[in-house]
């Protein structure tokens, strides 16, 4: 099992870098853009692409994010309940949660699907919308695995 969750650790650090790696791209690509404005030499789409890589760098940070537990976690009212009680409350919203995500990625794909079909891209750069799409839904299942290995941990006694 640990070699299951060292793995799921690791795609979920990647998925980080790839987050990383876009916030730096849009960083620069800003910085470029206002120093060219001046210029009266714009970056054409630059929207377009800070809005497709807002995208990636959330759905992609949200498995490392759920992983080290560095969301809001209100947990000043469970904890009064038994270590027991704790456990089966996190179990049951980690089930919610995995099938809020499963709906998401459902959701997505078919939404990915209808935009290759109609050949749907940006307006400017005319970039094809469905790739990102189907990358945050590759996001989605990763999250719900990140969840079952939370489920695992939580099992085990190893969730704190």
């Amino acid at each position: 099992m640990q070699v299951m969750l060292g793995i799921v650790q690791r795609l979920s650090k990647f998925m980080q870098v790839i987050a990383g790696a876009a916030l730096t791209f849009i960083m620069l690509l800003t910085v470029a853009d206002v120093v060219l404005r001046t210029f009266k030499k714009p970056i054409v789409g630059t929207y377009e692409i800070v809005s497709l890589s807002g995208a990636v760098i959330i759905g992609f940070a949200i498995p490392i994010t759920s992983w080290l537990r560095g969301h809001i976690f209100v947990d000043f009212f469970i904890n009064w309940f038994s270590k027991k009680t704790v456990a089966v409350i996190n179990i049951i919203t980690r089930c919610v949660c995995i099938t809020l995500f499963i709906l998401i990625a459902w959701n997505m794909f078919k939404m990915g699907f209808d935009l290759y079909k109609s050949g749907e891209v940006t307006q400017t750069l005319r970039f094809p919308f469905y790739p990102i799409v189907y990358g945050l839904v590759i996001c989605c299942v990763m999250q719900c695995i990140v969840l079952i290995c939370d489920i695992v941990k939580v099992i085990g006694g190893e969730y704190e």
